[in-house]
């Protein structure tokens, strides 16, 4: 089970028949990954326009895709597609904020009012009260804005998408309406999802470092391991090319598929707003975990977790969730949805063993059922590992 880590309606808790896409390889024996080949289509099978996977590990990268990127051309999915990864981007800020507690700028039991005085107020909320750790690993109790049912309105449904879709919405607004609300829990009380928690954390990186957070996610991590199909955009409403388009039903059983692919991102700010593509994200989990992106204290700190009580068998770090997978084989890694993207990182302890999947509609399939293929397979449980 994976904890929905969206920007959608569904945040608190963590998509036609089709044409299959034919499978890209460089190094693989044959016949493997063949499970997770099956699995990608059978997410296509259950209703899901289309599904992009790519698989990293000691025999080279392997890559597989089936269905179709655009409804209405019938083009078919990519595995070179571009997409919202949605709250994956919180892996990148929780590493961005680790560095600059290795580097002495801040310490994660900083107070949030340390670096944003008097922001996080209101009906019981008090950011003198609330470590930075605890906005990273989601035992804030901070509300989730997402949470908020005129955002909902004004956000995911689809009348109100249509309507403001292309509005542009700042990261301290964000914040104010999750302050109208009171807290979940009291800080370090439970562990709740919220997105507003890595709203405060890119404005924190931004109070820190005197740059906006998107710069320095790119400075640090995109330009130097070459993430060159990544980026952070801001108020830029479309998706690089490659790309396909993005499908959702609003939450409506058995409804249309509308066409969300244009969007302005300042929705989600630091909690999901960058673009990718599979081999980027496989290739940020592999140097992530693999210690190229943080000394092994921070490394450390971000793999200490905390239980979600509602996903049984997940455990959340800072910006990084351990799951354990049915064959008991945990792999680390992040989820995001956003409207018509779900996708879902996945890698071995080490590193060495990466999965990304991305699916174009959010109303059908389980990216976790793809991992559990790539992960449960007797030649790859060894690696996998906790």
């Amino acid at each position: 089970m994976r904890v929905r880590t969206a920007v959608t309606g569904t945040a608190v808790l963590l998509l036609s028949a089709a044409l299959a896409g034919p499978a890209l390889a460089a190094g693989p024996a044959p016949g493997a990954h063949t499970a997770t080949r099956a699995a990608v289509r059978a997410a296509v099978a259950a209703g899901v326009p289309g599904a992009t996977a790519t698989v990293r590990d000691a025999h080279g990268t392997w890559s597989t895709a089936a269905g179709v990127g655009d409804l209405r051309t019938g083009r078919p999915r990519s595995a070179h597609d571009r997409y919202r990864v949605a709250s994956i981007t919180k892996t990148f800020v929780a590493t961005v904020l680790l560095q600059l507690a290795a580097e002495d700028r801040l310490s994660l039991d900083d107070p949030v009012d340390t670096w944003l005085p008097g922001l996080v107020r209101g009906h019981g909320h008090d950011g003198r009260r609330i470590s930075l750790r605890r906005l990273l690993n989601h035992t804030s109790g901070i509300r989730d804005y997402l949470t908020d049912d005129g955002f909902r309105r004004d956000h995911f449904t689809k009348d109100g998408f249509f309507r403001h879709r292309y509005d542009t919405l700042a990261p301290r607004d964000l914040v104010a309406v999750a302050m109208r609300h009171a807290p979940a829990f009291a800080p370090g009380a439970s562990w709740g999802y919220s997105n507003t928690n890595y709203v405060l954390a890119g404005l924190v990186i931004e109070r820190v470092t005197g740059r906006p957070y998107a710069t320095e996610v790119t400075r640090r991590i995109i330009t130097p391991l070459r993430l060159t199909a990544t980026s952070l955009p801001g108020t830029r409403t479309g998706v690089p090319r490659p790309s396909g388009r993005a499908y959702s039903t609003f939450g409506v059983p058995g409804g249309p598929a509308h066409d969300v692919t244009a969007l302005n991102p300042s929705l989600a700010h630091a909690a999901g707003e960058m673009i990718s593509d599979s081999a980027d994200l496989t290739r940020f989990y592999g140097a992530l975990l693999g210690g190229r992106l943080l000394p092994p204290r921070q490394l450390g700190e971000m793999r200490t977790t905390v239980p979600v009580k509602a996903a049984p068998g997940v455990r959340y770090g800072l910006g990084l969730t351990d799951t354990r997978l049915a064959c008991g084989t945990h792999v680390w890694g992040h989820s995001g949805e956003i409207p018509g993207s779900v996708s879902e990182a996945a890698a071995s302890a080490d590193g060495r063993h990466t999965l990304a999947v991305n699916f174009d509609g959010d109303w059908a399939g389980d990216t976790t059922a793809v991992a559990e293929k790539e992960f449960c397979q007797p030649e790859t449980r060894v690696s996998a590992g906790r």
